[in-house]
């Protein structure tokens, strides 16, 4: 199993970035995909997820600082997440990583995640 996560860049305060993370392996429809980000000096925190909930329907959540300017989705026919974010500001600078969750359960704690991208670098000039 294999995420390939691309996308990041430098873009200027205001700026709008399109994350994707693409897997392979294995189909993860029925699973959580999860992005975080890790900042330098600082712990992997959860910046968003797409889940599955037990109706079949696919749900959305975001850490509040990222509310509003960050948007999840994922495309199934090509076992891909993306994060789009908009209206970037200096301190979402981060490494960027996607995740998937097996498991049921929250999905806010990287260690409840089973496979990782490698991390894509987000920089936001001011």
């Amino acid at each position: 199993v294999q995420l390939q996560a691309s996308g990041g860049g430098l873009v200027q305060a205001g700026g709008s970035l399109r994350l994707s993370c693409a897997a392979s392996g294995r189909t993860f429809s029925s699973h959580t995909m999860g992005w975080f980000r890790q900042a330098p000096g600082k712990e992997r925190s959860f910046v968003a997820a797409i889940t599955r909930s037990g109706g079949g329907a696919y749900y959305t959540d975001y850490t509040d600082s990222v509310k509003g300017r960050f948007t999840v989705s994922r495309d199934n026919a090509k076992n891909t997440v993306y994060l789009q974010m908009n209206s970037l500001k200096p301190e979402d600078t981060a490494v960027y990583y996607c995740a998937v969750k097996i498991g049921i359960g929250t999905y806010y704690g990287a260690e409840r995640y089973d496979y990782w991208g490698q991390g894509t670098q987000v920089t936001v000039s001011s």
